[in-house]
């Protein structure tokens, strides 16, 4: 168990972003587009192109000069202006003057919602380059993530009544949407998530916060364990234990009233480890706790990932010998008992036990285990 014990141990804090580094490592890739939509207004289109795309080069030499490598989100960046800007050029009339802030929030939002829905989130691997500093743990980049695919939403409807707008005779209608309309509608969006957070913390703070770690179990931060369930894939360990006796081996029986898999046999223990815990510490407290189970030699097996709809887990696993007493936990197991492996191998596959006992079953009748 040793070598468990030394690859996780849980300290369950994180280091917190200082929004100001944020926004100044962020400056720099809106820089050139900030500068085309002032020169745009002052000077033109074409005046507002050249300034644009000079920056950009100057930050893609500059970028250069630092890493030695080019960086492909700024010519990302420059290509777009190039795009946005041709268009603006070929077709410099008076509806697509209209049209043009529409589009633009359009093509924003497009990005919104294909870094918020897919597994590839651009938008944070582009802005990663301005935030080497800054690390941000899963929890975060899944808070970022839910909050990127509700203000996709209010990002396409703003972009569609934006282009709908254009149509509009009433110049006023058109002039507020794409001017004041846009700051009153991210106002309003980023004072309901404000408050929203704020009305949730306390209850988050209450909750138990369970470590989150990558597949070699290096610990990468922490979140309530109410987002850990709910689907959000976020890998944190858990540890179980199997117990043998005499070639039989002890299940516990879940109870009906489990939101997971009731009424089922299952692994006799079986726990998450909570913050400021490590493997050993977690196993012997689950164990006690389930099986009333204290004064007894674990062999540490190879650990494995786990997947269901509601968690994603990195599975500790032990076995060993012992023949009890045990004390099952009463709001926790409805019944304990052995079973031999006829008994176990009979009613696989029939819904008797959880899909996790069974793959580990399967595990234990592998060469390796």
């Amino acid at each position: 168990m040793e070598n468990l014990e030394q690859t996780v141990i849980f300290a369950g804090k994180y280091e917190k972003m200082n929004r100001l580094d944020l926004i100044k490592r962020l400056l720099p890739g809106f820089l050139p587009i900030i500068i085309f939509i002032v020169v745009d207004e002052i000077w033109g289109t074409l005046y507002g192109l050249i300034v644009a795309i000079t920056v950009g080069i100057v930050e893609l030499v500059y970028s250069y000069i630092k890493e030695r490598k080019i960086d492909r989100f700024v010519i990302l960046d420059v290509g777009l202006l190039v795009a946005l800007g041709a268009v603006s050029i070929a077709l410099d009339n008076e509806i697509f003057f209209k049209l043009k802030p529409g589009i633009i929030s359009l093509l924003m939002t497009g990005m919104i919602g294909f870094s918020s829905f897919s597994k590839h989130n651009i938008l944070l691997q582009m802005s990663q380059r301005y935030m080497k500093q800054i690390q941000m743990n899963p929890y975060q980049v899944w808070e970022m993530q839910q909050s990127m695919k509700r203000i996709f939403w209010v990002m396409l409807v703003y972009s569609l009544a934006a282009i709908a707008s254009s149509f509009v005779e009433i110049k006023e209608v058109w002039s507020f949407i794409n001017g004041a309309g846009m700051f009153v509608v991210m106002g309003i969006f980023f004072a309901f998530e404000w408050y929203s957070k704020k009305k949730q913390a306390p209850k988050l703070q209450k909750e138990e916060w369970l470590p989150l770690v990558n597949e070699k179990g290096q610990l990468l931060g922490s979140a309530p364990r109410s987002v850990v369930h709910n689907g959000s894939q976020l890998l944190h360990p858990v540890v179980h234990l199997h117990v043998f006796d005499k070639g039989k081996l002890l299940l516990q029986k879940r109870p009906i009233n489990k939101l997971v898999q009731p009424g089922k046999w299952d692994t006799a223990v079986g726990g998450h480890v909570s913050a400021g815990e490590n493997i050993e510490q977690a196993l012997q407290k689950e164990t006690f706790e389930e099986i009333g189970l204290q004064q007894f030699k674990a062999e540490g097996l190879k650990p494995y990932l786990w997947k269901s709809e509601i968690e994603h887990e990195l599975v500790f696993l032990f076995k060993t010998n012992h023949k009890g007493p045990f004390k099952k936990a009463e709001t926790e197991v409805d019944e304990l008992r052995f079973w031999s492996m006829d008994e176990i191998n009979e009613n696989m596959g029939k819904g008797v036990f959880t899909p996790n006992f069974e793959h580990e079953f399967k595990m234990f009748l592998s060469p390796q285990y």
